[in-house]
């Protein structure tokens, strides 16, 4: 694929990858849950974890990393260009737009889940290094705090600045600044009940188990 139109329908399909409710297909499988009707009303692995159990959020945490790694590895393979570095750009985008379709999935009535693990297997495939540097942050931030979205807050925040600071290295092009900025803003803005309850000193804690009846509800 090249030129505007290949990267546009590059950037369609990062989108229905990313769109893809791994979490609303987890709960199905363990007993006709729909998660979007409990806790936080969010299909990713926290609140799977809260509502599922362990052994299911481990399930869709894996499968929402592999959206943003299989979403700018696709592009990364696929898609060829001319213009020096603009392959990078296009590969930039579709790990945006695959985390745009985890928060807004078009299968599910455009509802989704934060984009955290997404956008961590898009800068797996972007760039390895900025996530190595972030995970034992935020580790660090989830231990002392036992606040899933406060770890997940720093994350967004750091992200680009440790990308930053790569590219000025010349380690990583400024492309993969531009994702690790954009998706680290679509982290936030998903996040912005939680800073409510932050603030507020009600969010829940790491561990909180949702109380799920047998038919389902909450």
């Amino acid at each position: 694929m090249s030129g505007p139109l290949g990267a546009a329908a590059l950037v369609l399909l990062a989108y229905l990858i990313g769109a893809i409710p791994f979490g609303m297909l987890a709960g199905r499988l363990a007993g006709g849950i729909d998660l979007r009707r409990h806790g936080s009303q969010r299909t990713g692995a926290t609140n799977a974890l809260r509502t599922l159990g362990l052994r299911w959020a481990a399930a869709v945490f894996v499968l929402d990393v592999g959206k943003g790694v299989a979403a700018t590895l696709l592009a990364r393979g696929l898609y060829v260009a001319a213009p020096a570095g603009s392959p990078e750009w296009v590969v930039a985008a579709c790990g945006v737009a695959a985390v745009v379709g985890h928060n807004w999935s078009v299968f599910i009535g455009f509802g989704g889940g934060r984009g955290v693990a997404t956008s961590a297997g898009g800068l797996l495939g972007i760039s390895p290094l900025t996530l190595a540097a972030v995970v034992p942050l935020v580790a660090l931030v989830v231990w002392r705090t036992r606040f899933v979205s406060l770890g997940s807050l720093v994350a967004a925040t750091a992200a680009p600045l440790i990308t930053a600071v790569l590219a000025a290295m010349s380690m990583v092009g400024w492309a993969a600044v531009a994702y690790a900025l954009g998706a680290g803003i679509l982290i936030v803005v998903s996040h912005t009940d939680n800073l409510t309850r932050l603030r507020s000193g009600t969010e829940r804690r790491i561990g909180e188990r949702e109380v799920v009846r047998s038919d389902g509800r909450g």
